[in-house]
């Protein structure tokens, strides 16, 4: 082998096997190659009995240039690479450095700077005894191409993970790395594990927000969370991520665990989010099925759990305006109408926001989050807007918030239609009197289909017929005609008694 010597057992065996053997067979079993098997045979002594050698067997490339030229430029700029040190020396003496010195030149570099190169960072490996630490982050897990509905579903994965056993807790988040986010992910953890470890570590918890203030008042309610419980809150310093190594490695296992999972499945589309959330929680069983062994012996370990959960939402005020909706984080939300100009307490969760009034929950419905696309997303129930749009059709063609209310987006190509094709007045009426008759029959996905179909065959919607088609049909009353006894027939009963 290169850069091998010849051993003396090696030249004993091969003597032995060349008497039974070939050259090329006695030298392939003694691991040597021919040329060295024929010098072996021409030998007079053995390889220990040869005095060292101290010559080149072929002239350096490098010896005019090492240490006048490249190593200067070592010394100026240590991370200075091979190739571009190649690339300098050809520049300044042409025609007599070829590209094949290029390996010389890696492994005298090498040399180097193991020999006179800067100090380089050492990592130390941490013992973690059960029930000391527990670790969180938040990951992007877009690259796993995932789709519900047939539309593709950008999400974060939240991961808390003991060190010691690896046990770990995930929870698929929506929008950044808010601290709804962390507080709901982690008290499911907890819960889930039915203890508390004494540590818990994150990175930096600001970086989901913009200004001082926010980043105050997030380490405020962060610290507030983690005494509820008695942890005992650290983070690894900034843009060092090996200090919360125990957590990313766990982020990479995740990552591949569900991909893995995916191919066996065969689809990346899933129905809905419940869906997809049940498929992360059996994913994360089984992986944890690898460490059950070590959990058992750290749940022993983690501190009792307190008597309740703390709150996990952000209260802010909101009031609705007259036109029905109310903004919360950048976000437009409809309500029912009987709810405009009211004042609520809005809890905004990590996936869904209740709304109070007098403390009673008034309203609910799934939260959105603003992003880079779109910074203003909004929420408008179709239903909320329906009795008003009833007795005012004609509002409906100019309606600022008309597009975002189409329960399908075959109801907005269907009015693009019908407006294109009917005068206004007429237009807005009909296309009412199509979502009334939805919400009435209950029929939005039926409805949709006819609508389709028409649109095929180039015709408008005919609302008598939907309705007859569609419309519940009221109850008829069965006629029933009573037949009053004559009284004689009371008294032949008394007789007869």
């Amino acid at each position: 082998m290169p850069g091998r010597r010849i051993t003396d057992l090696q030249v004993n065996k091969y003597k032995a096997l060349r008497g039974e053997h070939s050259q090329e067979a006695a030298a392939a079993k003694t691991g040597i190659s021919v040329a060295s098997a024929r010098r072996v045979e021409s030998a007079l002594v053995l390889p220990s009995q040869r005095p060292p050698r101290h010559w080149r067997t072929r002239a350096d490339p490098l010896a005019e240039v090492w240490n006048s030229e490249v190593v200067p430029m070592l010394e100026g700029a240590p991370s200075l690479m091979a190739v571009t040190l190649l690339e300098e020396l050809q520049r300044r003496h042409p025609d007599r450095f070829g590209d094949a010195v290029l390996r010389t030149l890696q492994r005298r570099v090498g040399q180097w700077r193991a020999e006179h190169g800067q100090e380089r960072e050492i990592y130390f490996a941490q013992e973690h005894p059960p029930g000391r630490l527990g670790l969180s982050d938040f990951t992007v897990a877009d690259e796993l191409d995932i789709s519900l509905g047939g539309l593709a579903f950008p999400h974060r994965l939240y991961q808390f993970a003991l060190a010691h056993s690896g046990w770990r807790h995930v929870r698929v988040v929506l929008g950044g790395e808010s601290f709804q986010s962390l507080a709901t992910g982690l008290q499911e953890a907890l819960w889930m594990a039915g203890g508390v470890p004494e540590e818990h570590r994150t990175d930096s918890l600001s970086a989901a927000f913009n200004n001082l203030a926010e980043r105050e008042e997030l380490t405020t309610r962060y610290h507030a969370l983690c005494e509820h419980y008695g942890l005992r809150p650290t983070r690894n310093n900034t843009g060092v991520s090996h200090e919360n190594g125990a957590i990313e490695a766990r982020q990479g296992s995740l990552k591949k665990g569900l991909d893995q999972a995916l191919l066996l499945r065969g689809s990346r589309e899933f129905a809905d989010l419940a869906v997809y959330e049940q498929f992360v929680a059996e994913t994360v069983r089984r992986l944890n099925a690898r460490c059950a062994r070590a959990w058992e012996a750290e749940r022993a370990c983690l501190k009792p759990l307190p008597a309740r959960r703390t709150t996990d939402f952000e209260e802010i005020d909101a009031r609705v305006s007259k036109f029905g909706v109310f903004s919360a984080k950048s976000v437009l939300y409809s309500v029912p109408s009987r709810l405009a100009g009211h004042r609520l307490k809005v809890r905004l969760h990590s996936t869904h926001l209740d709304a109070w009034l007098g403390g009673v929950k008034v309203f609910q419905c799934e939260r959105l989050h603003a992003s880079a696309a779109d910074r203003h997303p909004r929420q408008i129930d179709w239903r909320h807007m329906l009795p008003s749009l009833k007795r005012k059709p004609g509002a409906f063609a100019r309606w600022v918030l008309r597009d975002a209310m189409f329960p399908r987006s075959e109801y907005a190509q269907a009015w693009e239609r019908i407006s294109a094709k009917l005068p206004e007045r007429a237009a807005c009426r009909l296309m009412v009197e199509l979502l009334d008759l939805a919400d009435r029959a209950n029929v939005v996905a039926e409805l949709a289909g006819v609508l389709v179909t028409l649109q095929a065959h180039d015709e408008l919607p005919d609302i008598d017929a939907l309705r007859e088609r569609f419309a519940p049909r009221p109850p008829t009353m069965p006629d029933v005609q009573v037949e009053l006894p004559s009284t004689a027939v009371y008294d032949e009963l008394l007789e007869a008694a």
